[in-house]
């Protein structure tokens, strides 16, 4: 479980507020109960990053509800906006991303979500996109915006049997040669 290579990226989660993940996840609050929502600059239902990915092709809004990320236009969008060089890999093993994390290229991977929690066999493979930021011979290290505290948020290490359960084998790369800078 050794890490070998951890990239210096900080934690964020999806919410304000990591502790309250378990909560939103479970439905027992919403996304606008979180204390520190109204502080974030978003305003639900909408969110600057979100919207932007919409009128770049990346989500399709189907009523209330954003549909799953679609990479292409994702990765333009992030590239237009933060000059943030990336590529779409719609086929790459486990140890590749080990590979590509060890040169200091880390990696948005998809999994299924239930990645967060495992407890024996996945129910299926992608849909849950996460960040890796380390590797070892053994597996990754994981930053997981939905992840559970204390649990599987941030600087998680999964190793590859377990991943190989839930992954779908496709992600975006990335490309750091100094840190990203917003283009407003």
């Amino acid at each position: 479980m050794d890490t070998t290579a951890a990239l210096p990226i900080p934690y964020f989660s999806q919410w304000e507020f990591p502790d309250l993940v378990s909560a939103l996840l479970s439905g027992e609050i919403f996304a606008a109960d979180d204390p520190g929502w109204a502080d974030s600059g978003a305003t639900p239902p909408a969110m600057p990053l979100k919207d932007d990915c919409v009128d770049a092709g990346a989500y399709v809004v189907d009523g209330t509800s954003v549909k799953g990320l679609i990479y292409a236009p994702f990765v333009r969008c992030t590239t237009a906006k933060w000059d943030l060089a990336a590529e779409v890999v719609t086929t790459m093993g486990l140890t590749e991303v080990g590979e590509l994390v060890q040169r200091s290229n880390p990696v948005m991977i998809s999994l299924y979500s239930s990645v967060r929690e495992p407890t024996g066999v996945a129910e299926g493979k992608g849909g849950h996109l996460v960040l890796a930021i380390g590797s070892s011979p053994d597996g990754l290290t994981l930053h997981n915006p939905s992840g559970l505290p204390g649990r599987s948020q941030k600087s998680t290490f999964v190793g590859y049997a377990v991943l190989d359960q839930y992954y779908a084998e496709r992600g975006v790369v990335y490309h750091l040669s100094s840190p990203p800078r917003c283009r407003s």
